[in-house]
């Protein structure tokens, strides 16, 4: 694995039929939550259909980025609490589960518009290097899931300079 100056992760793996197939799986995942997250324009009113289940609940945004000794994902969980959260760590898959539950009120009158969405979700993240799985630290503040992920020694020893021709 080795850095650019503005520290984006790059990861060198060889060209198997393995590798291929996990590359469209991950592509396909990135097209499926940007779907999730930018539903269709409000064209014939679609926005209306589209507001009822199972389309509701959108995909939480994730960063995932490397800092010196640590690995970071973060999660946009806006109206949710630590307790509807699940994160679990599976070999070198980190997984995000959580519901963000109906809140049951009654209002007279009826709504105008109604966008807050509710549902579960899952999301998983293929981990950029081995972790200290029993070092994980995880806060919740504010509707942001932030985890931090200490690299093992081996993990931090990976970084290699290339010289250029």
């Amino acid at each position: 694995m080795a850095k650019t100056e503005d520290k984006a992760l790059v990861t060198k793996k060889p060209r198997e039929l393995t590798s291929r197939v996990e590359d469209l799986e991950q592509w396909m995942d990135r097209f499926m939550d940007d779907l999730w997250r930018r539903p269709l324009p409000s064209l014939f009113g679609w926005d209306r259909w589209l507001s009822h289940r199972p389309f509701a609940w959108r995909m939480p945004a994730i960063d995932v980025y490397e800092e010196k000794d640590t690995v970071v994902v973060k999660a946009e969980l806006p109206g949710m609490s630590k307790d509807d959260i699940e994160v679990t760590l599976t070999g070198d898959t980190l997984t995000l589960k959580g519901e963000k539950k109906e809140e049951h009120e009654t209002r007279e009158g009826d709504y105008y518009r109604r966008e807050r969405s509710y549902g579960s979700f899952a999301r998983t993240v293929e981990l950029p290097c081995e972790v200290k799985q029993d070092e994980i630290k995880a806060s919740f503040k504010d509707g942001v899931l932030d985890i931090r992920l200490p690299k093992t020694e081996e993990a931090k020893k990976k970084s290699i300079a290339v010289k250029i021709d």
